[in-house]
């Protein structure tokens, strides 16, 4: 079962919604069979590597409201990430353009260490207030969740996985998306939002259900040929 989660590494909401849908998959008995793929979304492309001013002032100039009122919502958003076992500290987040990141997680993909570099990033901004746009420290941050440091910084210097991330954002916009964290599952059920635990687990098994063969009740399950059907010319007519 193939499972696509669209999300940026700078969206409060897409790493509480990760915690949730990690839970939710810790209770599907399936979860051996599911495939988990990180897709790119950005939700400021226009971002420079850098940007200037705290959080607050963000969100604050975003919503056209005062420094402590957009305070109270980070302070809010953080509570809900703490009761998901997340740490984080906003008021030292270094707010940065995500397209490199999202870069290195298409590198981390082919390199089987996606989920950890996802992890990593998510971790580095939220909680430890490191600059996910600069280069050097992305380099350092691949390289912790097992990705060759030299590749990396060659990957970043150069426009690698570039038309992979459009290739994802442009494929978000095909379903409709316009907020993350967004989660399909085998191209037929969609998750929008951190959705409780309960949410992500029940379309796990509603998926699951839809996606295998009937089975089959009654005599025919026990080998009984005597099913009381016609196949092939076993019948008259």
């Amino acid at each position: 079962m193939n499972v696509e989660i669209w999300s940026d590494v700078v969206c409060p909401w897409c790493y509480i919604g990760k915690r949730r849908l990690e839970q939710a998959l810790a209770q599907f008995s399936q979860r051996n069979a599911v495939n988990i793929r990180w897709r790119s979304f950005e939700l400021d492309p226009d971002a420079p590597e850098r940007v200037e001013g705290t959080l607050d002032e963000r969100l604050a100039q975003k919503y056209r409201t005062t420094k402590q009122q957009a305070a109270q919502m980070n302070a809010r958003v953080s509570g809900i990430a703490a009761a998901d076992g997340l740490d984080y500290h906003l008021d030292q987040a270094k707010p940065s353009n995500t397209f490199n990141a999202h870069r290195l997680l298409h590198l981390a993909l082919k390199r089987g260490v996606q989920g950890d570099l996802k992890e990593r990033l998510l971790r580095a901004y939220f909680t430890e207030g490191q600059p996910i746009g600069d280069c050097d420290t992305l380099v350092r941050l691949a390289t912790e969740a097992g990705l060759d440091a030299d590749e990396a910084r060659a990957t970043l210097a150069g426009d690698d996985y570039a038309e992979d991330v459009r290739a994802d954002e442009e494929r978000a916009a095909s379903f409709g998306i316009t907020g993350v964290p967004f989660v399909v599952i085998d191209e037929r059920y969609g998750v929008s939002g951190a959705q409780p635990t309960e949410v992500f687990l029940n379309a796990l098994q509603t998926a699951w259900a839809a996606s295998q063969p009937l089975t089959i009740v009654g005599a025919d399950a026990e080998g009984d040929s005597d099913t009381g059907a016609c196949e092939g010319d076993s019948c008259a007519i």
